[in-house]
């Protein structure tokens, strides 16, 4: 398919997190607590129709494959 964009697309972490995403070209999404983390990675995830990827540090990347 042409013209498919892929890559990671979005970072949704923490605010504590900040210092572990600096950089990248990827937008980055600030949540207030664990709950608001999980939602805002699924409604991400479904707006961009990317795969939700946990990185196991309390940040997840969401991922054009």
């Amino acid at each position: 398919m042409e013209g498919k964009e892929e890559g990671i697309v979005a970072v949704v972490t923490l605010k504590e997190n900040a210092h572990k995403v600096e950089g990248g070209r990827a937008s980055v999404f600030y949540a207030e607590n664990e709950e608001e983390l999980e939602y805002l990675t699924m409604l991400l995830s479904r707006i961009t129709t990317a795969m939700a990827h946990n990185l196991g540090n309390g940040v997840y990347i969401l991922v054009k494959h």
